[in-house]
């Protein structure tokens, strides 16, 4: 099938050294992309030449997620990189960012978009944007990742489109595009379950702003999920038993609300000890739709998903590209100000469930940060949901480099998400129920649920000294 229906955008085909000469140095790119998936792959690799080449070509680049090798990664080790705005996940630019040599901006995913329409990022010179296709109209196709793409498409002057052949023309038609407007006069989302459509499946386009046009036949370069570890495996029961005594005692319906879930071995361990469960008709509402999605919509567990990409392993991934027409109707793509909107999470009464990589005793999380100052990868959306969310769930192991560090700590080396927005925590040693408790409440019962046997000792003693200095109760002294 010819991926580029419009003569006029055909017009305008070109090779990608020619397509790549408009990005000049100093100028504010935005690319597409989301965990992976769906980001420029060969326009990159030609700024890349031409820095090593020797040209002085330094950009700043605002993606809506982290961006796959091909992307983030060559233009880390090329040096291209000034700035950098949205969550990243490659060892390259992460080593680049905490050596300070690329200046990285972590926010909540829901903000990018509208930051970019209210200009808070100053002017998008220009967009490189990878599409499935292009209609009769010229309307875009998004590939199996929306993200910011409609966001990009209304605020950069000029557009630079990567149409990958790679892309299952199947995906045409699962996606649901809103393009909401700024405040006073923003719409609001008319989502009430996740399988709703309320916008128009193509991102309509300016056909003058386009300047270049490449095709592409290159794949997405995401990584295989980890399997299941014994760890993870219990992190999932806990969290499913949890789910069945909460409807039991009647605080959750049956079935339960729309499911979130982080992007990650621990998180998609979770959804596949779901499909062994007895919980039935269930529905996910996520950033993410990863490998055990598509695994629970196969056995019937799920009936409808919604997420703004599809981040598969490559074990699987030719697999479901296959059947993809037969997701047509229970699974949306959106963009992320859609997927991951505060106002929709709030509505729905999602079960936000995403990872930590340590947490304290008051029950501030960290998500982000090695030692409080060494990046790893970023926010991503797991701050959208757990402030909106109707349950907000946290998850890691209890413990962390071969068991010699404690992931409960007194004092988490940096906060990403406080107190307030954390109600459950779960490690392989159990899960502790937060809500309605004081600060030493919570700490009692992290120890006893979550702790580490080996660090309980120690921990107890932390908290015994504070109760002693302590002039207040409802905050552990430091």
């Amino acid at each position: 099938m010819e991926r580029i229906r419009s003569e006029i955008i055909r017009q305008k085909l070109t090779t990608p050294e020619a397509a790549a000469s408009f990005i000049k140095n100093g100028m504010t790119v935005g690319m597409s992309g989301f965990t992976g998936i769906g980001y420029p792959k060969v326009i990159p690799g030609e700024l890349a030449k031409r820095k090593e080449a020797g040209e002085d070509l330094k950009i700043t680049v605002i993606c809506g997620a982290s961006m796959g090798d091909q992307s983030d990664g060559v233009m880390a080790r090329a040096g291209i990189v000034s700035r950098r705005y949205g969550f990243q996940s490659n060892k390259d630019m992460r080593a680049a960012i905490n050596r300070g040599e690329i200046q990285f901006v972590d926010m909540h995913l829901s903000q990018i978009a509208y930051w970019m329409k209210a200009g808070y990022f100053g002017k998008v010179d220009l967009a490189v944007i990878e599409v499935a296709g292009v209609t009769e109209d010229g309307s875009l196709i998004c590939p199996c990742a929306v993200g910011i793409i409609p966001t990009l498409v209304r605020c950069a002057d000029r557009i630079i489109l990567e149409v990958n052949e790679k892309v299952p023309a199947a995906v045409e038609g699962l996606h649901d595009i809103i393009d909401l407007d700024l405040a006073p006069n923003t719409q609001p989302i008319m989502i009430t379950s996740p399988g709703q459509r309320v916008g128009t499946p193509y991102v309509k386009c300016d056909p003058d702003k386009i300047v270049a046009v490449i095709r592409t036949a290159d794949e997405n370069m995401n990584a295989e999920l980890k399997a299941p570890d014994d760890d993870m495996i219990a992190i999932a029961e806990h969290i499913v038993n949890f789910f069945n005594a909460e409807i039991a005692a009647g605080r959750l319906p049956n079935p339960l609300p729309p499911l979130q879930s982080g992007v990650g071995g621990v998180a998609n361990a979770v959804l596949s000890q779901l499909a062994k469960s007895n919980l039935e008709n269930l529905t996910v509402y996520t950033e993410v739709a990863q490998d055990a999605v598509f695994d629970l919509m196969d056995a019937g567990k799920v009936l409808s998903a919604s997420a703004t990409s599809m981040t598969l392993s490559p074990s699987i991934r030719d697999g479901i590209y296959a059947r993809l027409g037969d997701y047509q109707g229970r699974l949306v793509l959106r963009p992320q100000e859609i997927s991951n909107a505060p106002e929709v999470i709030k509505r729905l009464g999602v079960i936000a469930m995403n990872t930590a990589i340590e947490f304290d005793l008051e029950g501030n999380v960290n998500s982000t940060h090695v030692g409080g100052t060494s990046l790893m990868n970023g926010l991503g959306g797991s701050g959208d949901f757990a402030r909106g969310s109707g349950l907000s769930i946290f998850t890691t192991a209890s413990t962390a480099k071969a068991g010699t560090l404690s992931c409960l700590v007194p004092h988490v080396s940096h906060v990403d998400h406080t107190e307030h927005d954390t109600q459950i925590i779960v490690t392989e040693q159990g899960l502790a129920d937060l809500r309605g408790l004081t600060a030493y409440e919570r700490a009692d019962l992290l120890i006893e649920k979550c702790a580490h046997p080996k660090f309980k000792a120690e921990l107890r003693e932390f908290v015994a000294e504070s109760r002693a200095k302590a002039k207040a109760f409802h905050a552990l002294a430091r």
